[in-house]
């Protein structure tokens, strides 16, 4: 039995900008790639960088999205491209961070001087929230840190390039503050939401396969990652692979690897990555993306435990745990005959469903305030309150990218806001398309704790106050069984009416 070799810990399966990546892409043949095709009639991206590798990478990728693009290697060409025939038709900009000539934020500022309505996405290796403030202040739509998956980089491009009318303010961050590892980093109280953690919490336990279905945003890989945190397998192998990001022909031998010469341009052996994870744990995210055969081979390598590589006439026998992602109905897809049937109940034996955040409305003011505090913490950043006008514009948005567009739109305003609490007023976009619907926002909590802590301005109400509004909460919630609101608020019934006599509470209330 041949040693097998294992990859670093949270290693992702995401192409790097390097020689042989760019050369991958090259190869691919773009009428075959059909996972996120734009239907769209081609644009035309200017990309500014000095890296050939980098470049021919990104084109190749965009190309396969029915996307155009142009390099300038320097601020210099950049600008002047803006006033050429080209330069008119571009329908976004990427500034690499480190383009020669120039400081970045100000080569932001310039473009936006003379281009104003044309977005602009930086890319840059690092994730700290400094960089992504200053690059928005000078005028960026997005930033994306390096080396940036295929799926991530279309996805942004989409959101800051809509032919619909734009509102900037409701387009995700394609990048996220790092999130907790745990449970308890997972907010929320709505019935949903805790019935799947609890089932997260007890499959992580174990050593079976295990399936998560939600939207895209409602938190499925930071679920994932707190049930590898807790599990028994939390010192081994996590590989993240994103099905969506490789080419369809790649993804056999992603999986499983390869022999030299097992097919043309397979000149090294390569490991898989379900070879990778012995012992560990793979992660295969929007696993409804994964041809037919592969989910074939994949099925029969989970029944045997052997995997075997692309071109070998031998196989590895592995011990490994695996975690899916699925943002649609599995069992759907099987019924639509979409889906292999027999590698859906082998995934499915443990099915964990995250709702959508417009299915838990009443998480709102509680993820708002969290998403506030950890924003705060960031360099260049205030530490915000938000007001009850703010967290009822929200509540009544549908948020279509759930929990992940919510934290964007809060950072986003975080960044533009002047003074120490969100209002309403720092959300003009939202009210924007809340008012498109004819809605009026609804008085924030009644779908939650029912009871407000915060006055108009952000500040907290005197304890009294929140005091009696929960008393009243219990006596209505309990229809004025004064014995049971005692007990449930775990005091005394003289205790309890003593409050409602200091208080002034009517016991009818």
């Amino acid at each position: 039995m041949r040693e097998l070799e294992r990859a670093p810990m949270s290693e992702k399966v995401i192409p790097d900008s390097d020689e042989q990546s760019a050369a991958d892409a090259d190869r691919l043949d773009p009428a075959a790639d059909t996972v996120r095709a734009d239907t769209e009639a081609p644009r035309l991206v200017m990309l500014i960088d000095d890296e050939p590798a980098q470049s021919r990478l990104i084109s190749a990728i965009a190309a396969r999205n029915g996307w155009r693009t142009i390099v300038a290697p320097d601020a210099e060409t950049a600008i002047a491209t803006l006033g050429t025939r080209e330069g008119m038709q571009l329908s976004a900009i990427l500034l690499d961070q480190w383009v020669p000539g120039d400081d970045a934020c100000a080569l932001i500022a310039a473009l936006k001087e003379r281009r104003p309505a044309l977005p602009i996405l930086m890319l840059t290796t690092s994730a700290s929230p400094v960089l992504a403030v200053e690059a928005m202040r000078a005028g960026a739509s997005d930033y994306l840190v390096k080396p940036v998956s295929p799926d991530r980089l279309m996805e942004a491009l989409r959101a800051v390039t809509k032919r619909e009318s734009q509102r900037d303010e409701l387009a995700p961050l394609t990048e996220k503050m790092g999130a907790n590892l745990d449970f308890d980093a997972m907010i929320g109280t709505a019935p949903g939401f805790r019935t799947a953690l609890a089932q997260a919490a007890k499959a992580a336990r174990g050593q079976g396969h295990a399936l998560i279905e939600g939207e895209s945003g409602t938190g499925k890989e930071m679920l994932i990652r707190a049930m590898h945190s807790a599990s028994p397998r939390t010192k081994e192998a996590l590989r993240i692979v994103n099905v969506a990001s490789i080419p369809p022909g790649s993804l056999e031998s992603v999986l499983f690897g390869h022999e030299p010469g097992a097919f043309p341009g397979a000149f090294d052996r390569q490991i898989g990555a379900l070879q990778h994870c012995d012992g560990g744990t793979l992660v295969l995210d929007e696993v409804d993306r994964l041809p037919r055969h592969v989910q074939q081979r994949l099925c029969e390598a989970l029944e045997s435990g052997i995997v075997r590589p692309v071109g070998a006439s031998y196989g590895y026998r592995i011990d490994m745990r695996l975690l899916v992602a699925c943002n649609v109905s599995l069992a759907a897809l099987v019924e639509e005959g979409a889906f292999d049937a027999d590698l859906a109940r082998r995934l499915s034996a443990t099915r964990i469903v995250l709702p959508p955040l417009r299915e838990r409305t009443s998480d709102i003011p509680a993820l708002t305030r969290h998403f506030l505090a950890r924003i705060g913490e960031q360099p260049g950043l205030l530490h915000l309150s938000v007001s009850d006008s703010a967290l009822s514009l929200l509540a009544a948005y549908e948020w279509p990218g759930n929990v992940r567009q919510l934290q964007s739109v809060l950072f986003r305003a975080a960044v533009y806001c002047e003074s120490e609490t969100l209002t309403a007023e720092n959300f003009p976009q939202l009210s924007e398309v809340v008012g498109d619907r004819g809605e009026a926002p609804a008085p924030a909590f009644h779908e939650g704790a029912g009871v407000m802590l915060y006055t108009e301005d952000g500040n907290l109400r005197p304890l009294e106050e929140i005091e009696a509004d929960v008393i009243r909460l219990a006596i209505g919630h309990y229809r004025g069984r004064m014995t049971e609101v005692a007990r449930r608020l775990g005091i005394g019934r003289s205790t309890l009416y003593r409050k409602l006599s200091d208080l002034g509470i009517d016991n009818a209330a």
